[in-house]
């Protein structure tokens, strides 16, 4: 047994360090002595000195050593035919025993992932033959297709990890939100469920998230639901937490919410999907809540987007709206594929004047999630916020088209359409039809209100507003049900609906700000009631500058740090 072997045994016990600090001495030793080890000897010694290295984090430094050691394997390959001849029954043994040259290169390539040098990693991959690469090596490269926008590609990768693993659902998912059919993934998989027992459910659970990533949010709610409720897969978080995600796509913030906890109370780990219910709790003014729940999630990983994302999800909503801009730059760094990280930035660039900034974040994320609506919402509320109209009324037009007529569409549509005094008649036709569909649809119910209060129906606005509270509480909704009551002289009742909005969202500026005005005895008896229902578009942020902190100038510093101008 020689000393290469030791350094070998060391590795595969996992001793990083001491590999680490014998290799590096072992090669400077082959340096000054070439003729100490053989080149296969040195060859592996190269690896898992590269390997030590990249366990130690240093991948800009493993990515070089690792390269070193495919130059070595070449003049070992060089030499090796020329001994071929010679021996040749030795020289494949010797060629089995050492490390992977496609394995060196798949490392090279995730040292490169690591350092965001997708197109380096891409060409590293692209240099192996396919027949050559494994699963994993076809997974990396799918998944930096999709990233770099090369769909065709990402696609015939991502069937080559099903065709040698048929059973490897993200990449089932990968096709899925590629516009693949989900007819055509199914039958790729086909076999295996016919050959394994207990996988039947496994059909269903394609069309569930084909059914996600064709944004057809009912029936997969539905699909969900319907494994959700089987036996063997009751209580799962991953389709707890999915329910949860189209729930919350759908629009039905509550059962959205409900099942976040049900999978938080399952998994108290759990980190996936917790961006979206720390937005969702920060938006219906839960604020102390989220900052226990960042904090927790902190403890549990600050390496993932999602903590950071829900603690700029507290500061937005608290209108620290440069700490939240910090924040979702770091949760981007972090995992640039974060669509809520992206939506909280380009809120926050929103807010704070920058808007073409903003639309490049909101632009980025409705590609990275097309059926996601409060991606185009976001787009929608900064093209109306420079006066984009036209450009409103286009995208608005778009998703109409492409989605579908549903209450969200419906209700976006509408939106735009209130913004232009040629087309109010057009809005309240496209509101009355959302509601028709979804008579629960907050957003719906908001902009209906605003346009009975421009028309001074005061008592259809608070019929409206009495039916959507019937059953749920909201607290913008309840402020502006107070605010028709101000309207009618109905000031004892709007008193318990200002009180009511707060108790929900004790941080809500209208509210108390109706309050004050009531006890001041100031009540606007013939004037027409401004409502803003603003914080219920697009991401629920108010458009206002009010509330700048003092801590601006300190987190622009740490902007500039991290990349964000």
């Amino acid at each position: 047994m020689n000393v290469i072997d030791h350094v070998r045994d060391m590795a595969a016990a996992g001793l990083h360090s001491n590999v680490r600090i014998l290799s590096s001495l072992l090669l400077t030793m082959s340096n000054n002595n070439p003729e100490l080890f053989s080149p296969a000897q040195k060859y592996q010694l190269l690896v898992y000195h590269a390997d030590a290295i990249f366990h130690d984090k240093e991948y800009r430094n493993a990515a070089c050593k690792y390269s070193m050691a495919l130059q070595q394997k070449k003049v070992l390959s060089k030499t090796s035919k020329v001994r071929t001849s010679a021996g040749g029954a030795a020289s494949n043994l010797q060629a089995q025993s050492l490390p992977s040259e496609i394995e060196v290169k798949y490392k090279i390539a995730e040292c490169y992932t690591i350092l965001k040098l997708d197109k380096d990693a891409i060409a590293v991959l692209d240099g192996i033959p396919s027949r050559q690469r494994t699963p994993k090596i076809n997974m990396m490269l799918a998944n930096l297709y999709r990233k770099a926008g090369q769909e065709r590609s990402a696609v015939t990768s991502y069937k080559e990890v099903l065709r040698q693993c048929p059973v490897a659902l993200d990449a089932i998912i990968g096709l899925l939100s590629l516009s693949v059919k989900g007819a055509e993934v199914a039958s790729m998989t086909m076999d295996v469920i016919q050959s394994i027992p207990n996988l039947d459910w496994l059909s269903v659970w394609i069309k569930a998230y084909a059914f996600i990533h064709a944004g057809d949010n009912q029936r997969a709610i539905n699909t969900i639901c319907s494994l959700e409720k089987k036996s063997l897969l009751r209580d799962n978080v991953d389709l707890l937490v999915s329910l949860a995600d189209v729930y919350f796509r759908a629009g039905d913030t509550k059962n959205a919410i409900l099942k976040f906890e049900q999978a938080q109370m399952l998994d108290p780990y759990l980190i996936k999907g917790m961006d979206v219910y720390g937005y969702l709790m920060a938006r219906e003014g839960h604020l102390e809540d989220v900052e226990v729940l960042g904090g927790r999630l902190f403890n549990i990983s600050d390496q993932h987007a999602e903590p950071w994302v829900i603690s700029g999800c507290h500061s937005f909503y608290s209108k620290r709206y440069s700490r939240a801009l910090y924040l979702g730059a770091k949760a981007i760094q972090l995992n640039s594929n974060s669509v809520q990280a992206l939506l909280l930035k380009g809120a926050a660039l929103r807010n704070m004047g920058r808007v073409q900034e903003a639309i490049i974040h909101f632009r980025e994320a409705m590609r990275l999630a097309p059926c996601r609506l409060d991606c185009y919402e976001g787009l929608i509320d900064c093209y109306l916020a420079s006066n984009g109209i036209r450009e409103a009324m286009g995208m608005a037009n778009n998703i109409y088209k492409t989605l579908g007529a549903n209450a969200q569409t419906l209700t976006i549509l509408a939106t735009v359409c209130l913004e232009d005094p040629v087309t109010q008649e057009k809005a309240k036709t496209l509101l009355d039809k959302a509601l028709a569909q979804r008579p629960d649809y907050t957003k719906a119910v908001v902009k209906k209100a605003e346009l009975l209060s421009r028309e001074q129906k005061y008592e259809e606005g608070i019929a409206l507003l009495r039916n959507a509270l019937a059953n749920q509480s909201d607290c913008v909704l309840h402020r502006m049900l107070g605010d028709f009551l101000v309207a009618v002289n109905d000031y004892q009742e709007a008193m318990d609906q200002y009180s009511i909005a707060l108790s929900l969202d004790p941080n809500d500026q209208k509210s108390l700000e109706g309050m004050q005005k009531m006890e001041k005895e100031e009540s606007p008896t013939d004037a027409t009631v401004e409502l803003d229902g603003d914080d219920m578009e697009g991401s629920g942020e108010d458009g206002d500058l009010e509330g700048s902190d003092s801590e601006a100038a300190q987190w622009a510093d740490q902007e500039q740090w991290f990349g964000m101008q």
